[in-house]
């Protein structure tokens, strides 16, 4: 794979037809789009927004070098002035988000974007890409984590990930998620994170025997000793092979002893290993376990009551599992003709698949630090929710999508808007944060959600509401299309 270091093409081919259409039809249109996604991956409760950091990177970078114009022009369907257009463009639009290690829920926007219509059109392919899948890794790592608890994660996922590409990007992910360190050599040294690794079947079968195989690893590493004790047998060869090779090490005070189990019945092999250390007297032994684990997984030998120290966690991690794609969407919200902005909707027979208009931010409510709900409101009304807020007044909370259905949230002690911008005419207003930081922010966000948002099997459905104004907005707009649309 080559080394990208631009992604000005790295769009579906129909943002760059749209964007001529634009050039020539719409050139001074403004416009504003956001993006969203329509449902919970993984069934859960809640996700955790990834990806934002290196997509403004992307964007703030994105330039049509001279191969890329001769590519376009060999297509045959630009032109000429179009392509000059290209050979000069530079993203000069504004960028409001949610910041990368927030707990997020559906419907509401994650990103809002404004630019003229060109620009606006060319980064949603190139913002989905990131967005969607990082999102989607730091979700499923932090479901595992939080189920794994006080017990490190591992991240593993490399030779199973999607690519060179999708390995990178997902072990940043995985380690805003909540992962202690990664295989991912090349990941660590780009992001700084923290690589763990020790041996594969590979060197035990290279030696002349198990036990041999152990004595050599602990004279080259005789300080943090793992060893893999699953090649031939775990608990006729590699468990009694590793007491042998523990008790020889146990005089020299190593800071780790710990074995590996990487196949079989984890939940009985890693019992019976336990059990036969303590009788040994190696309770100080440590016990790790891989081998296509996830939250799921990691929950039933837990609650069998199985003292696991670590899990290395790689195929159903790095790729999603069974659910392998954020349904992220970017959708037009309003357009700015002639300095006049207009609210854009798009509709649907299906009630949740129609959006939700106009220039929109997210003010989130808490009670003693805990998330209770989340507002969509219109920009234009920001004022006035923040002051009803600082006085603590009641606030009506509409079901985005049945009519009638609302509720009146009093009892809160304070809110925020979720969208800040994070890039002014193309180009960004805050350095890249440390991982280590948006891993921390993580955390805490994790921990203001209450356990039934976080619970694997039905978690509580966070509620996700508009204003009154919107509300109506969405409202009249659905019924003036509907009475214009009608066959008379």
């Amino acid at each position: 794979m080559k080394n990208i270091n631009n992604y000005s093409l790295l769009t579906d081919f129909y943002e760059l037809t749209m964007m001529q259409g634009y050039f020539l039809k719409f050139s001074e249109q403004v416009s504003t789009f956001e993006m969203f996604y329509r449902y919970q991956p993984f069934k859960g409760g809640y996700s955790v927004f990834a990806g934002l950091d290196p997509v403004l990177d992307a964007i703030q970078e994105i330039k049509f070098r001279e191969e890329d114009i001769d590519y376009l022009k060999d297509q045959g369907i630009f032109k000429d002035e179009f392509l000059e257009y290209l050979a000069n463009f530079k993203f000069k639009g504004d960028i409001y988000s949610v910041k990368e290690g927030s707990v997020i829920f559906p419907i509401e926007p994650i990103v809002r974007v404004t630019g003229n219509l060109m620009e606006t059109q060319l980064i949603e392919s190139l913002l989905l890409n990131f967005i969607n899948f990082q999102t989607l890794i730091a979700t499923k790592t932090a479901r595992i984590v939080d189920i794994a608890a006080d017990k490190p994660v591992l991240e593993f996922g490399l030779r199973r990930a999607q690519g060179a590409d999708g390995a990178i990007s997902g072990t940043r992910a995985a380690f805003i998620g909540g992962a202690n360190a990664t295989s991912n050599t090349l990941a660590g040294k780009i992001y700084n994170i923290p690589v763990s690794g020790t041996m594969a079947h590979s060197w035990i079968m290279s030696a002349e025997s198990e036990y041999e195989a152990f004595k050599k690893y602990t004279e080259i590493y005789p300080d943090k000793c793992i060893l893999l004790v699953d090649t031939f047998d775990t608990l006729k060869s590699g468990i009694p092979n590793a007491i042998k090779i523990f008790n020889e090490l146990k005089s020299s005070n190593p800071s780790l002893m710990a074995v590996r189990i990487d196949s079989g019945d984890l939940e009985y092999l890693s019992l019976e290993a336990r059990k036969m250390f303590d009788e040994a007297g190696l309770s100080e032994v440590k016990i790790f376990v891989s081998s296509d684990i996830d939250e799921w997984i990691i929950r039933q030998i837990k609650q069998s009551g199985v003292p696991i120290d670590a899990w290395g966690v790689g195929t159903r991690l790095i790729t999603g599992g069974n659910d392998p794609a954020l349904p992220g969407v970017y959708k037009i919200v309003a357009q700015n003709r002639a300095g006049v902005v207009r609210p854009c909707i798009k509709i649907s027979n299906q009630s949740e698949k129609i959006t939700n208009p106009g220039i929109k931010n997210v003010m989130r409510f808490y009670k003693n630090g805990n998330m209770l709900a989340d507002l969509m409101y219109l920009e234009e009304e920001e004022n006035e929710l923040i002051s009803a807020v600082r006085n603590k007044a009641p606030v009506k909370f509409n079901h985005p999508s049945t009519e009638y259905e609302h509720f009146v949230l009093k009892d809160y002690d304070r809110a925020e808007p979720m969208l800040t911008r994070v890039m002014k005419n193309g180009k960004r207003l805050s350095e890249s944060m440390a991982l280590s930081d948006l891993k921390e922010y993580r955390q805490k966000e994790i921990n203001s959600l209450d356990r039934t948002y976080r619970r694997l099997l039905n978690p509580h459905t966070y509620k996700v509401s508009l204003s009154e104004k919107l509300k109506n907005l969405k409202t009249n707009l659905i019924r003036e299309i509907e009475n214009n649309s009608t066959v008379k």
